[in-house]
């Protein structure tokens, strides 16, 4: 005889989004060329074929879609001796409402002597009652250079969306050759809304980026950088690194802005494709 056994007292658990990718770049037969490629989950990437005189290039891509409480997404990156390439993302990730737990980045690059990294996802749109738990870990050996943004918009101000509450915890650590160099921490909990309201912090801005640069050009790249950030944000050079603070009415004129000085901190090396779509 069979008994049909109610599941109801079992401990539900809601499916979740895992990704994890993997990919390293390296020089042979003196060019820059794909040494390792992994993918796992709901973390792809893609590889378009680069312009004549242009760095490789790997779009990072999310096919779940967004994030939401106890989604996991992983990337790993790592450039040998003189490579040099740029990541970025294929789109804004968009991290959604959650019901209790924070939904988790994580990103570790790593960049040898002389390799030149540029690390440029596109913004992270976080809605009403999302909660992203973030972390950016960067090594750097040598004279390896660096190009890191990191952008976050409230809500969609086209939309006319609005982040009242919520959780957004950023963290920086960039060291080089194993000494720490830079660490960052932000952490905005609860009442999103009333706290980006004062004016020492956002003043009401619903968009804002933090940039960063470390190599032989950081005095010499200050003062373009000011003069194109104009009153919207401000930079400081100091021991071998450029830091710039960026905030902005919306995500349109936080683009307007960034895309200028990253161009700047690049070399005038033009952005991915995937940021002029």
């Amino acid at each position: 005889m069979y008994v049909d056994t109610p599941c109801s007292d079992a401990p539900g658990r809601l499916q979740r989004a895992e990704g994890r990718a993997r990919i390293a770049f390296g020089m042979r037969d003196g060019a820059c060329r794909l040494q390792t490629l992994f993918q796992e989950g709901c973390a792809k990437i893609r590889l378009p074929t680069p312009l004549p005189g242009q760095c490789p290039e790997a779009i990072v891509i999310n096919t779940a879609g967004g994030l939401t409480g106890g989604d996991r997404f992983r990337v790993e990156a790592e450039l040998g001796v003189g490579a040099a390439a740029v990541l970025t993302t294929q789109a804004c990730e968009r991290v959604y409402r959650s019901i209790g737990n924070d939904a988790v980045i994580e990103n570790s690059l790593r960049a040898a002597r002389g390799a030149r990294l540029a690390w440029l996802p596109q913004e992270t749109i976080l809605f009403d009652g999302g909660r992203l738990s973030r972390r950016l870990d960067l090594g750097l050996e040598g004279d390896a250079e660096l190009v890191a943004v990191e952008a976050v918009l409230l809500g969609r101000t086209a939309m006319g969306e609005r982040v009242r509450a919520g959780s957004l915890r950023d963290r920086w650590r960039v060291r080089r050759d194993g000494k720490l160099i830079f660490a960052d921490d932000l952490r905005l909990n609860g009442d999103i809304a009333g706290m980006t309201a004062s004016a020492a912090t956002l003043g009401g801005r619903s968009a804002f980026a933090t940039v960063f640069y470390a190599g032989s050009e950081f005095e010499r790249l200050l003062a373009p950088v000011r003069a194109a950030l104009g009153e919207d944000g401000g930079a400081s050079a100091w021991n071998g690194k450029l830091v710039v603070r960026l905030a902005a009415i919306s995500g349109l004129m936080l683009r307007r802005r960034l895309e200028p000085i990253l161009t700047l901190l690049l070399g005038g090396q033009p952005l991915p494709k995937a940021w002029q779509l």
